[in-house]
C-alpha cells in the first residue's frame, strides 16, 4: 500500500470489479480498465452500488500510470495474459507490483515477457467481499520482500492472505475444490443425480450455503471449463466426462448467472 499512489485492476469482469472494490475500500485511488464498454459500465454500476469511487477507463497506459500495484483479471487464457503482461511491463512504473489473478496459471508462465520478474507474482482472489481469502504465490523470481509486503498490507484491505510456499497449479484451496467440483460434474454427467440434488445434499451434509453447481454458475461455466482444460493438459489421467458436460453448456451459451442460465435458470439479468 502506498498512500500517494493509485492501484489498477486490468479487467472489469465479475472478479475484476470485486478486486477493485476491496482496493478502494482499503483507501486506494483505484483505476479499473477494460476494452469492453459494456463491462466498464457494468463495473461502474456495481462499484457505485457498493459505495466505491473508482475510475473506469479503456486506456491501459492511463490506468497503470504511477500505480504501486497492478492486478490482472483478464480471461483465463495464457494467449491473452502473455501479451498483456508484456504491455504492463512496458507501461507500469518499474517498481510496480505486477500481479495476476489467474486461478490456474502460475506467474512463472509470464516471467519471460516481463522486464522485472522480481515484481511479478500471483495474487489469487476468490469472490470478495463475501470470500476474502487471497493466495500469494511467487513466480520463482519474486523478491521475497515484495511477497512479505503484500502479506503485511493485504489485511488493511479486508483480505486474509495465505502464502503458497511452493509453485502449485491451483494454489491451495482450488486444488482441493477442483476434486470436489470434478466429481460433482461426473455424478451429473453419468445420470446419477441432478445438479439441484447434488447441491442440496452438499449443503445438508456440510452446512454450506451453496453447492458446487450454484458456485460454478456464479464463477461462469466458460471460466470453469478453461480451468479444467488447463488442469487436464497439465495432469494426465483427469477424466473427460466433467469437461464434456461443461463443453455442451458453454456451446449453448449457458454460462451461469452472467447469461441468466447455466445449471440453474436465473432469468434475464
Amino acid at each position: 500500500m502506498d498512500a500517494h499512489r493509485p492501484s489498477a485492476v486490468v479487467g472489469a469482469g465479475t472478479l475484476g470489479r470485486r478486486i477493485a472494490l476491496m482496493l478502494a475500500r482499503g483507501g486506494d485511488d483505484v483505476r479499473i480498465t477494460d476494452p469492453d464498454p459494456a463491462q466498464r459500465a457494468d463495473a461502474a454500476a456495481y462499484l457505485r452500488e457498493h459505495g466505491a469511487d473508482v475510475t473506469t477507463t479503456s486506456d491501459l497506459a492511463a490506468a497503470v500510470s504511477a500505480a504501486w500495484l497492478v492486478v490482472e483479471a483478464a480471461p483465463e487464457r495464457l494467449e491473452v495474459k502473455r501479451p498483456l503482461f508484456a504491455e504492463l511491463s512496458a507501461l507500469a512504473p518499474p517498481d510496480a507490483v505486477l500481479a495476476t489473478n489467474s486461478s490456474s496459471y502460475p506467474s512463472s508462465a509470464l516471467v519471460d515477457v516481463v522486464e522485472r520478474p522480481e515484481r511479478l507474482l500471483n495474487l489469487h482472489f476468490y469472490m470478495p467481499p463475501e470470500r476474502n481469502a487471497v493466495e500469494v504465490m511467487s513466480c520463482g523470481r519474486t523478491d521475497p520482500a515484495v511477497v512479505q509486503r503484500l502479506m503485511a498490507v493485504l489485511p488493511d484491505y479486508g483480505l486474509i492472505p495465505f502464502e503458497v510456499r511452493r509453485e502449485s497449479t491451483g494454489f491451495i484451496y482450488n486444488r482441493i475444490w477442483a476434486a470436489i467440483k470434478r466429481e460433482a460434474l461426473a455424478v451429473v454427467e453419468e445420470g446419477v443425480a441432478t445438479p439441484e440434488e447434488v447441491d442440496r445434499l452438499f449443503c445438508l451434509n456440510l452446512g454450506a450455503s451453496s453447492g458446487p453447481f450454484a458456485r460454478m454458475d456464479a464463477v461462469g461455466l466458460d471460466v470453469v471449463l478453461d480451468i479444467e482444460e488447463h488442469y487436464a493438459a497439465e495432469r494426465p489421467g483427469i477424466p473427460e466426462e466433467p469437461r464434456r458436460l461443461l463443453r455442451r453448456l458453454v456451446a449453448e451459451r449457458r454460462l451461469g448467472r452472467k447469461t441468466g442460465r447455466g445449471f440453474y435458470d436465473y432469468g434475464q439479468e
